[in-house]
C-alpha cells in the first residue's frame, strides 16, 4: 500500500476526481476551499469511473456507486488523499474505513428544463420529447402531464452537460431536464428556460450537495476537512438519504426527497422532509412529507427519514421502485 501522507511539509494534498467537466468545475472550488482552511496547495488527480465509460443507462447498471468505486478505491490505496462526489450519486451506506469529513452549503437543488425556442413545460407542445436519464425525474414529469392535461414522451439519455443540451439544439428531443447545480458549477445556467418547482419534481436526495471523503484513519485531515462542513447542509442531506436506505432504494430509484427548514419570521421552527416515489409512467405516485424538530444530532436526521419512509411504505411505495436495493 501506499504511505500515506499527512504532514504539512509532505508536498501537496492529492484530491481524486472524476474526469468530466462538472466533476473538475465542482472539485477545483473544493481544492481552492481546500487550500484556503489547510494552507496546503492541492492537486487534482482524475480517475476514471465505471459510469464514466459504461454506455448503459444508469437503471440497468444499477446507478448505485457506479461514479464512486474508483475514487474510493483509490482513497483506500492511498493514491490519493481525498475525494469529491456528488452527494446524490454516494451509496447510502458509509465504509467504516472512509469518513464522509465534510459537507459543504448545498448549491440549488432544483431541477430545470432547458427547452427549444425558450419554452416552459407548459409551453411543451403535444407529445414533446423530453429527455433525461432519470427514473425519479419520468415518474414526476409524466405524473405531472397527466395532471395538467400535456402530452410527453420522456426519453432515457446517457452523457454529459454538452451531450444532452446538444440534443435540444440539434432538434432531437424538445427538451432536456437537469440538475441546476450543475449547470451552476460549470456557468451555465443562463441556459435553464424554466427553473421546476420542487412542488412539480421534487430532487434526488443529496442533489446539489457535495461529499468530501477522507481515509477515517487519517485524523488530521479529516479535521483540516470538517471547516468546510455545512450543518444545516448535512442534516437535510441526512435525512433525505436516511428516507432512500428506509425504502431501500438505490440511487437510479424514481426516488424523490428534499429537506428545508421551516421559518417563523427569523425563528427556525422546524425540518421538514417530503419524498415521493412512483412508477416512471406517472400513473402511481406516493408523495408524502413529515416535519419535526430542527435535527441537532446524526441520530435525529436519521429518524425523520425512517419516520416518512415507513409512511410512504405504509402507502404502498415498495411496489412502485422496481427491485429494491439490498
Amino acid at each position: 500500500m501506499t504511505e500515506r501522507r499527512t504532514g504539512p511539509e509532505s508536498g501537496p494534498l492529492r484530491l481524486g476526481t472524476r474526469r468530466s467537466k462538472l466533476a473538475m468545475a465542482q472539485s477545483g472550488q473544493v481544492a481552492d476551499a481546500v487550500s484556503r482552511v489547510t494552507g496546503r496547495s492541492v492537486e487534482l488527480v482524475e480517475i476514471t469511473t465505471y459510469g464514466d465509460v459504461s454506455r448503459e443507462n444508469l437503471a440497468q447498471i444499477g446507478g448505485t456507486g457506479v461514479f464512486v468505486t474508483a475514487l474510493r478505491e483509490a482513497l483506500l490505496r492511498g493514491e490519493v488523499d481525498f475525494a469529491v462526489h456528488s452527494l446524490k450519486d454516494l451509496p447510502t451506506a458509509q465504509p467504516d474505513d472512509l469518513a464522509l469529513a465534510a459537507v459543504p452549503v448545498r448549491e440549488d437543488a432544483r431541477d430545470v428544463l432547458v427547452a427549444r425556442d425558450g419554452l416552459k413545460f407548459s409551453e411543451l407542445p403535444d407529445g414533446a420529447r423530453v429527455g433525461t436519464g432519470s427514473p425519479r425525474r419520468m415518474a414526476q414529469l409524466n405524473a405531472y402531464a397527466r395532471c395538467h392535461g400535456l402530452t410527453i414522451e420522456t426519453v432515457a439519455i446517457r452523457g454529459n452537460v454538452d451531450t444532452r443540451i446538444g440534443y435540444v439544439r440539434k432538434g432531437e428531443l424538445d427538451a432536456v431536464v437537469l440538475a441546476a447545480a450543475g449547470l451552476n458549477r460549470i456557468g451555465r445556467i443562463d441556459e435553464v428556460t424554466e427553473f421546476l418547482s420542487v412542488d412539480m419534481v421534487l430532487p434526488a436526495p443529496g442533489q446539489g450537495a457535495l461529499a468530501i471523503e477522507c481515509a477515517a484513519n487519517n485524523a488530521e485531515l479529516v479535521a483540516a476537512l470538517a471547516a468546510l462542513d455545512d450543518p444545516v447542509t448535512r442534516a437535510a442531506v441526512t435525512a433525505e438519504r436516511s428516507l432512500l436506505a428506509s425504502l431501500e432504494a438505490g440511487c437510479s430509484a424514481p426516488v424523490g426527497a428534499l429537506a428545508d427548514l421551516l421559518a417563523d419570521g427569523q425563528i427556525v421552527k422546524e425540518m421538514r422532509l417530503r419524498g415521493v416515489v412512483g412508477t416512471t409512467d406517472g400513473s402511481t405516485l406516493v408523495q408524502m412529507s413529515t416535519t419535526g424538530p430542527v435535527p441537532e444530532t446524526y441520530d435525529q436526521a436519521m429518524a425523520l427519514g425512517r419516520e416518512l419512509a415507513a409512511e410512504m411504505l405504509a402507502k404502498g411505495a415498495a411496489g412502485l421502485m422496481g427491485e429494491r436495493a439490498h
